[in-house]
């Protein structure tokens, strides 16, 4: 598909620059047959006694890096760790690092660059582990994506606004954003009705920002992304289809693990390891039966996937919808459910 149907256009104040507070207060667009207007806190009373919602625990690193090569200035955005302490990253202004280059980023924290690609820089720290993950909570700030505008260094709030109240595996450099929206009262609330929930792990890689610069969706090289569905998660997902319960997957992270682990039959097994699944209009869903997710990017391979399931036409419409409704947009912007396109 030309990836210009995917576009649209957004007036700046409608990027979200913070969250809602309280997180559950923000509003939920439910796309469906019609389109409903209502809040995040109402999502109790839209599902099923018997439906688990499937939640996404990575956590959110500080994976953003200002540090000195000599007397000048850089910065870079860790996005994959290749273990053994080296680590690919973005860097700005990577034109002027060279191999070779030696970058400190704070006291006893330091890496060498091995390689250079394009705007990637590939650096070894000579630490990994613990060691490793305490002198980046001490030295990095959060990822935020670069739609939310912050002071060079970013600001101590976001180490828990950009983080889900899931958060329990280190690895991701970017937010599972629809994880954002949850509040004990609202789990809480979610128990009460007789909604199950459970988690999976999918590690969220930088190259989810990254803008789709081909023509035609067929052009498109996916980022890959690491991911664990455990057993006893699995066969969790199995026994409720088979009651006839429904799977909602809580973001485009958690479906695409899902639909990864899945079969052409809709059964799941465990998985641990990469996926690069790439989901545009015409894929079939195999598992997953609704979707709670954000406002996402023009352009962007998450509006692609939002529209392979709930249809671009009806989405085109929500959003805008959306728009005209003054919803607030992107990461920490408002939610909406979507219904499939044909329902399972």
């Amino acid at each position: 598909m030309r990836v210009d149907e995917f576009d649209f256009s957004l007036p700046r104040e409608l990027i979200a620059e913070r969250p809602c507070a309280p997180r559950d207060a923000a509003r939920l667009l439910v796309v469906g047959e019609a389109l409903e207007d209502r809040l995040v806190s109402d999502l109790p009373r839209l599902l099923r006694p018997g439906d688990v919602m499937v939640f996404n625990d990575t956590r959110v690193i500080p994976a953003r890096l200002l540090g000195q090569r000599g007397a000048a200035q850089v910065e870079v955005t860790l996005h994959r760790d290749l273990g053994g302490g080296i680590w690919r990253g973005f860097a700005k202004g990577a034109r002027r690092l060279q191999p070779g280059d030696h970058l400190v980023f704070g006291a006893g924290f330091a890496a060498d660059v091995t390689a250079k690609e394009a705007g990637e820089v590939t650096l070894d720290f000579g630490l990994e582990g613990a060691a490793f993950m305490a002198a980046l909570e001490r030295c990095g700030s959060m990822p935020l994506p670069p739609y939310i505008k912050r002071p060079r260094g970013g600001e101590a709030r976001d180490r828990t606004d950009y983080q889900t109240i899931f958060a329990r595996a280190p690895g991701a450099v970017a937010a599972p954003t629809a994880g954002l929206h949850f509040t004990e009262r609202l789990l809480a609330a979610l128990d009460a009705a007789g909604i199950e929930r459970l988690t999976v792990t999918l590690h969220v890689g930088a190259g989810t920002f990254l803008p789709v610069k081909a023509a035609d969706t067929t052009d498109h090289v996916m980022h890959s992304e690491r991911g664990f569905l455990l057993p006893e998660a699995a066969q969790h997902l199995n026994a409720t289809r088979a009651r006839g319960g429904r799977i909602i997957a809580c973001g485009t992270t958690s479906l695409r693990l899902i639909e990864s682990a899945a079969d052409a039959t809709g059964r799941i097994a465990p998985f641990a390891g990469e996926t690069a699944l790439f989901i545009t209009p015409g894929y079939r869903f195999r598992a997953v039966d609704l979707l709670f997710t954000n406002f996402h990017l023009p352009r962007s391979t998450l509006f692609m996937l939002a529209a392979a399931f709930a249809g671009l036409a009806r989405m085109q419409r929500a959003y805008a919808h959306a728009i005209a409704a003054g919803y607030r947009f992107f990461s920490y912007g408002d939610a909406c459910l979507l219904h499939p396109e044909r329902a399972p």
